[in-house]
């Protein structure tokens, strides 16, 4: 984590700065939240698909996740009002830097058929999600203790106005997007 904030206050600020004219070094975007999201169809046949993904999350991130319920119920997905149907978690501080670093540097390489991520995936004030098809990749998660393979979805939440800063503190933080 000190790593990456030396970074970002040595390299990342000054660049930034440059780059888009700023006047102050508080108006450079930096990193708010990161989310992870996964959602459990299945979980309404087996309720211990549930307890499999906190798990595997918890393992990922070092940290608890909280369980998602139905806010409403859907008769033709045989859903009623408070099934869990999923879980997340939000990570903050030291935590999310650790996992920025481990998230680009070693989970990314590890995606089969990898040529960067997308950039048509911002959402316009400046936070980016990004969408994980195996929790495979992760190193923390061992491939023999896994019932099924489950996707998830990341989102960074940045302080960036536009996409365009949010990009740029991105790219700056190594995400390797896709060349188009």
């Amino acid at each position: 984590m000190a790593r990456l904030k030396d970074i970002y206050n040595k390299n990342i600020v000054p660049s930034m700065m440059k780059e888009f004219k700023y006047k102050n070094v508080m108006q450079v975007p930096r990193f708010e939240k990161v989310v992870l999201n996964v959602g459990l169809g299945e979980a309404t046949q087996n309720v211990k698909v549930v307890d499999h993904a906190v798990q595997d999350i918890a393992s990922i991130t070092g940290q608890k996740p909280v369980v998602t319920t139905a806010k409403q119920s859907i008769a033709s997905f045989k859903l009623r009002q408070g099934m869990p149907i999923g879980c997340m978690v939000t990570l903050r501080g030291a935590k999310m830097y650790e996992f920025l670093d481990r998230f680009i540097n070693f989970a990314l390489p590890r995606v089969r058929d990898f040529k960067g991520v997308s950039d048509k995936s911002f959402d316009g004030r400046g936070s980016y999600t990004i969408g994980i098809r195996e929790q495979i990749i992760f190193l923390e998660v061992e491939y023999d203790k896994i019932d099924k393979i489950r996707g998830m979805n990341i989102t960074f939440v940045t302080t960036a106005k536009s996409d365009n800063e949010a990009k740029a503190l991105l790219k700056n933080f190594g995400m390797p997007f896709r060349l188009q």
